[in-house]
């Protein structure tokens, strides 16, 4: 199963990934991204990707295993 990840210090508090998927990013008190869910379904893969690859600084990452 694919897992999310995300580096905080890497975050510019953009948002984009808690609006694309919001089930699984939410920003936290300092706008910082924060993983709620690093499990990705097969069904939520794509907009979990689009998340990662809309990051501006580039903070999320894939992992398959």
């Amino acid at each position: 199963m694919t897992s999310v990840e995300a580096d905080a210090g890497l975050c510019a508090g953009s948002g984009l990934c808690a609006y694309i998927a919001a089930g699984h990013f939410a920003l936290d008190e300092d706008n910082l991204v924060t993983v709620i869910r690093p499990q990705v379904d097969d069904t939520e893969h794509e907009a979990v990707a689009e998340a990662a690859r809309s990051c501006p600084t580039q903070a999320l990452r894939l992992v398959d295993g």
